[in-house]
């Protein structure tokens, strides 16, 4: 998930979840520090069966990754006490596909 004006990735993963891709990439700043974007694509289709992609971005600072990961683990916590691990929603049960194909990444890559 390079775009123009970003630092160069120097570590990325990636997590797949139906029409949604979800890109973990650590970049470095200026400053010769690292930090961490998080971004989700999801794959749209046009009326004349050309796609496209929406991409949402988050940017996080090593100064806020401890109280990043302490919320998100309490905030998951939550929802699993609330509502267990079950997928209740029918849309996002349709948008997992664990056997979706590689190319799609390497297409989304070049967008």
């Amino acid at each position: 998930m390079f775009e123009e004006g970003e630092q160069k990735e120097i570590f990325s993963k990636v997590l797949r979840a139906g029409r949604r891709t979800y890109f973990f990439d650590v970049r470095e700043t200026k400053a010769g520090d690292y930090y961490l974007t998080i971004t989700e694509s999801k794959k749209f289709t046009n009326d004349d069966g050309t796609f496209y992609f929406k991409k949402h971005k988050i940017y996080i600072y090593k100064e806020d990754f401890n109280e990043f990961k302490d919320l998100l683990a309490e905030t998951i916590t939550f929802i699993f006490n609330e509502k267990g691990e079950e997928v209740i929603s029918e849309r996002h049960q349709k948008d997992y596909n664990p056997n979706i194909e590689v190319k799609e990444e390497e297409e989304e890559k070049e967008e």
